[in-house]
């Protein structure tokens, strides 16, 4: 579904934000990419979505790269930063159509998904608002909405639990969980390490750009936790 092939991105300042990344995700994966603040996560992240460019390596989505046809990969993935930008002039529904009028999405089917999520996220009485009357929250489950009205294969999520509350966290976690269990795959970053550890069946682990441990979770984990092992992993790395 989503290979990384010896990616690297040096940046104008020669800072090398990732060295040589190699990693596959494959269908029906939950994929934890954890690693300190700067560690190339982000870099990362915006090189498989188009934002950021590079120059060594590739980045294949469905076998496809992301440098040949980055219109065929970006019909396939969903995006959704730690910080997201909506048009704050829009109301919820507005902007709800706006992607899915971006995606053809026809109307009867992105009526059936956005009921659907709304409802999930609690989020069904606040659509006909403006987008500025938004709380950070609000906003960040208004765009788990737009991510899934084309029905996404892949899923890139930057931090996806920052500004949520218990109960819509929770929502998030069993969106994810039912989107893996129907063939879709996840790659996502997270500093809460609890949440990868039972989330997730893979993870990779980077520091300073460079990976440093990447396998099935039981087996990088075995008898300890993943808050043990990633600090065991980055302190000696």
């Amino acid at each position: 579904m989503l290979e990384i092939i010896n990616f690297s991105k040096v940046y104008r300042n020669g800072k090398q934000a990732v060295k040589g990344l190699n990693l596959t995700i494959e269908e029906g994966d939950l994929f934890a990419f954890i690693g300190h603040n700067g560690a190339g996560k982000t870099t990362t992240i915006k090189a498989i979505v188009g934002i950021l460019d590079f120059e060594e390596g590739d980045i294949l989505i469905k076998g496809v790269s992301v440098k040949k046809d980055p219109i065929f990969c970006k019909k396939q993935i969903a995006y959704i930063p730690d910080n997201p930008d909506l048009y704050d002039n829009l109301t919820g529904i507005q902007y709800l159509n706006l992607i899915a009028d971006i995606f053809e999405v026809p109307k009867v089917q992105r009526a059936e998904i956005i009921t659907k999520y709304a409802k999930m996220f609690e989020l069904t009485s606040e659509l006909n608002n403006f987008i500025s009357s938004y709380s950070h929250g609000m906003k960040q489950k208004l765009a788990i909405i737009s991510a899934m009205v084309h029905s996404p294969k892949i899923l890139i999520l930057d931090e996806p639990f920052v500004g949520l509350d218990p109960k819509a966290a929770f929502s998030v976690k069993q969106m994810m969980k039912e989107f893996c269990a129907n063939g879709g795959s996840i790659f996502f970053s997270t500093h809460i390490l609890e949440v990868a550890e039972k989330l997730c069946n893979k993870i990779a682990i980077i520091k300073n750009g460079e990976l440093i441990a990447m396998g099935n979770m039981e087996d990088i984990t075995k008898d300890a936790s993943l808050e043990d092992v990633f600090l065991e992993l980055t302190e000696h790395a």
